[in-house]
């Protein structure tokens, strides 16, 4: 056994138990809601089995652990019916450098980490809400609203299309080396369409889309994304470990014992509180695409409130209208192109996955709904189960190429509770 793979393996394995212990004594009353009564112990071990066996090279990833840690937890009718938490928040130092143990960091059942594009929910969510307000037409030209959103057929991608992910917008924008803010997001509106592509006829996954959307929110509401995001959804909800920017809100002792760390050998160094996603980097932390904080009772939050009808709490984000409309493939007989994903369906809504076998495993459905990041995250809800399943990983500390996510999303699905919590 190799020096770094007992290393890791001392943190996991050895100590299952402890850490089981700890997910117990070390949680506090959150969001998620209560915890489940009998029972729930069989599936927490079932749960932190899981999540300890990609502590270590694995026939999936055989060349590295799958993450330094995660967490992971279910909500079945409302209630938590399995938690675990495995492993590092912080392991390594920029270079990458393996830290001594005492400098590192042991993850929490409320750690806080880089969603990635999770994020594109929450700005989806916001920008439904402002159709229910009647601010925004899903069928709409997007140019009505944002006039610089032009070129090469631009005039005919909706508002719609940017959720769903068929306008024909490219992956990414370039706004590296671009003097301000204002050029930045210039640049986003002017990104022209992949070369050849027709608005609403083809799934192609786009970052841009949802960056631009994010601008509309702004327009419409007055506010920049943040304090949208505040005013419209993490307030009226109680979410107080949701946001942007999290060193900007949180406590000196907060920051050094529950943020999650991501690259430790990226160009600028370490990342632990900053967003990993480059283009959000250079758009202040603040984006449409990326750049939201969260913890995971926080976000089985979200999970839940959509899985209610727009409801949570008594609190009313979203029509139960709109809510529906949200979780409905509007994507049904497109094509998909996706190079990193061959298998991929078009199966989408208008801000969630649908049905996607590849990171929801067996629970799988054509309701199914949820959404990936790429810093090792995901949100899965199946409707019929009534649950809420949330993995989050660093899987990109220390480098994002040592691991391919999905393998352990599928297990995590794969494991979660199956039997039902009467209401």
């Amino acid at each position: 056994m190799s020096p770094h793979r007992r290393t890791v393996l001392g943190a996991g394995l050895a100590s299952a138990a402890a850490v089981l212990a700890g997910c117990r004594e070390g949680a506090v009353p959150t969001a998620a809601g209560p915890t489940a009564g009998p029972g729930t112990a069989a599936a927490d071990r079932r749960l932190l089995r899981e999540l300890d066996r990609h502590l270590a090279p694995t026939s999936a990833n055989p060349g590295h652990p799958a993450y330094a840690g995660a967490v992971a937890l279910c909500r079945t009718h409302g209630v938590t019916t399995a938690q675990a938490r495995v492993g590092r928040a912080l392991r390594y130092g920029a270079g990458p450098v393996l830290l001594p143990e005492s400098k590192q960091v042991m993850m929490r059942p409320d750690s806080i980490f880089d969603l990635a594009s999770i994020t594109k929910v929450y700005t989806a969510i916001l920008a439904l809400q402002q159709v229910d307000h009647g601010r925004i037409d899903l069928d709409a030209p997007v140019v009505d609203y944002l006039p610089g959103f032009t070129g090469n057929g631009k005039t005919r991608v909706t508002v719609a299309m940017l959720l769903a992910h068929t306008s024909g917008l490219p992956v990414g924008a370039e706004v590296a080396g671009l003097p301000d803010d204002a050029a930045r997001r210039a640049t986003v509106l002017a990104t022209p369409l992949v070369g050849g592509a027709v608005p609403g006829t083809v799934f192609r996954y786009s970052s841009v889309g949802l960056m631009v959307l994010a601008f509309l929110v702004e327009k419409v509401t007055g506010q920049r994304l943040d304090r949208a995001l505040k005013n419209g959804l993490t307030g009226p909800l109680g979410l107080k470990d949701t946001g942007f920017n999290p060193r900007s809100w949180l406590s000196a002792a907060d920051q050094a014992s529950r943020l999650v760390a991501t690259d430790a050998r990226s160009h600028r160094g370490l990342l632990r509180g900053v967003v990993h996603d480059d283009v959000a980097n250079h758009m202040g932390g603040i984006a449409g695409h990326a750049g939201i904080f969260s913890t995971a009772a926080e976000v089985a939050v979200i999970g839940q409130l959509l899985l209610d009808g727009g409801i949570h709490d008594g609190t009313r984000i979203l029509s139960e209208e709109i809510t529906r409309r949200m979780l409905t493939d509007v994507n049904s007989g497109l094509p998909a192109v996706d190079p990193e994903r061959p298998d991929r369906t078009s199966a989408h809504g208008l801000g969630v996955v649908l049905d996607q076998p590849w990171f929801m495993g067996r629970l799988s459905g054509t309701r199914t709904f949820g959404h990936t990041g790429f810093t090792g995250t995901s949100l899965l809800v199946h409707p019929d189960r009534r649950m809420v399943l949330v993995l989050l990983t660093n899987r990109a500390h220390p480098n994002w190429s040592w691991a391919n996510p999905d393998p352990v999303r599928v297990a995590v699905a794969n494991a979660a509770p199956t039997a039902a919590v009467p209401r």
